[in-house]
């Protein structure tokens, strides 16, 4: 694969963050550039002062440039070598976390963007199948080296690999585009293990890559909270939550999703664990709707919305979403319950969402103490110098 660069030079005062080693110039930086600009060209980027600052791939985006390697690193091209090196790296960050060989658990998020000096890219790794979502169309036209790295990378344990960027691309971009899914080997159905719980993974059809990998850790916290309690789990998607919380000897756990096929997923992963259970029960509607009128017998709750801010313009939107949630669950919830409740906003830090939790205790009028702060596993790493990487905030709250 052979792409043209193009120099780009940044305004004055506009290299701090490329110094910092923060991966993205904003199309606002750029002073002007020379040679031809087009969506995947490679983009060598200057200071105003024609310092060399690091390499990247361009696109026609208000993120403008994602960068790929930093000064003095300078590669002539981004060819499959490339990728394998990057590729490489984060394998084996995630061979030392236990994850590669683990027989209890053999799904995992591989490239986790920013985090793995890879912006744009995730990947994520299920029993042996790959699911990659690319985030910027520039992007896009090193899928096939990508894919050619990770069969280097895995060789005879791959099975396959999945492209799923559909659904993170603008649908411009599809136009007068098709999108080949399957990149190597057969990818169907699939079953993983998750500190030995068993979950079936749609692949094609399944929200995000598949399943939610983050919440790996927090799951496994909740387990020791659920004894002998009864327990709602809310947006179950596939009752992650769910199994672990049945399997810990929950007496009573019920999953709600307003997606009628998420909660069939939720039923059949019960049923994989634990077989046919009275003691579970499957609930097809609108979270806030059913907290507001439920009874008030849950000693467990969880909340795990999904991302209900995606850009800065509707963040206060959004942070009225967590508190009338919130709000609803702390009002319910019996004396002596332990809320679970998350956010994974990107634009919603730690400080705001802890703040707007503490903003629904103060109008529940009830007695709310912090357990545990929540955050991302080990295979979803946050590059210090990119803390946008940290989107998944959660609380453990004790009531009185």
């Amino acid at each position: 694969m052979s792409y043209n660069k193009m120099k780009v030079i940044l305004r004055s005062g506009k290299d701090d963050a490329l110094r910092r080693f923060h991966p993205w110039v904003f199309s606002g930086a750029i002073k002007k550039t020379e040679g031809r600009a087009y969506d995947g060209c490679l983009a060598e980027v200057f200071s105003n002062k024609d310092e060399y600052l690091g390499s990247g791939i361009y696109q026609d985006a208000a993120i403008a440039i994602r960068i790929m390697a930093f000064a003095p690193e300078r590669p002539d091209t981004y060819d499959v070598d490339f990728w394998e090196k990057k590729i490489r790296k984060a394998f084996n960050l995630r061979k030392l976390t236990g994850l590669t060989d683990s027989p209890h658990t053999n799904v995992y998020r591989l490239i986790h963007g920013e985090g793995d000096h890879l912006p744009g890219i995730i990947i994520d790794h299920y029993d042996g199948h790959l699911v990659v979502q690319i985030h910027a169309t520039g992007l896009y036209n090193y899928l096939t080296p990508i894919a050619e790295a990770l069969k280097k990378v895995y060789g005879n344990k791959l099975r396959s690999i999945f492209d799923k960027s559909r659904e993170t691309l603008p649908a411009a971009f599809w136009e007068n585009r098709s999108q080949e899914k399957l990149l190597f080997g057969e990818c169907r159905q699939s079953e993983v293990l998750e500190n030995g719980h068993r979950f079936l993974i749609d692949i094609e059809g399944g929200q995000k890559t598949g399943f939610y990998i983050d919440q790996r850790e927090n799951r496994m916290l909740l387990a020791d909270y659920c004894k002998g309690k009864k327990v709602l789990n809310t947006f179950c998607y596939s009752g992650g939550f769910s199994v672990y919380a049945l399997k810990a000897g929950a007496r009573q756990v019920d999953s709600l999703d307003s997606s009628a096929k998420a909660t069939a997923l939720a039923e059949e992963n019960v049923s994989l664990n634990i077989g046919p259970a009275d003691i579970h029960r499957t609930i097809t509607e609108d979270a806030i709707s059913y907290l507001n009128k439920m009874e008030e017998d849950y000693n467990v709750i969880i909340l795990d919305p999904p991302a209900y801010a995606k850009h800065q313009h509707v963040k206060h939107k959004a942070v009225q979403g967590y508190k009338r949630l919130n709000l609803a669950a702390l009002k319910k919830i019996q004396q002596g319950g332990v809320l679970f409740t998350f956010s994974c906003s990107q634009v919603v830090d730690m400080q705001l969402f802890r703040s707007t939790v503490m903003a629904s205790a103060i109008q529940s009028g009830r007695n709310v103490r912090i357990l545990h702060q929540l955050t991302q596993p080990a295979d979803h790493p946050v590059n210090i110098f990119h803390p946008e990487g940290q989107y998944l905030k959660g609380l453990v709250l004790f009531v009185d």
